[in-house]
């Protein structure tokens, strides 16, 4: 099972530098350490940044700060059953 708190803090280190606002998640990708190919893992939870974005609905963009984008991604991760 994974670790929403060890998840959470991945996800804010991924996208804490991104140039906020963001309108979109292609202005997350710069951000991203490995890019596109970044991976978040806790348990038994594995994904890509590019697997986040084809398995949740992207957010309600734009984005003021990361942690109301993490936020967004976690509660859509468990809306889909991935947490």
């Amino acid at each position: 099972m994974a670790d929403e708190a060890e998840l959470r803090e991945q996800l804010t280190d991924a996208f804490e530098n991104a140039d906020y606002p963001v309108s979109g998640p292609m202005e997350l990708v710069p951000a991203l350490p490995d890019g596109p190919g970044t991976r978040f893992q806790s348990g038994d939870f594995s994904m890509s940044a590019m697997e986040l974005n084809a398995k949740t609905d992207g957010g309600e963009f734009p984005y003021e700060d990361v942690d109301s984008l993490v936020d967004d991604l976690i509660a859509e991760l468990k809306a889909a059953g991935e947490l």
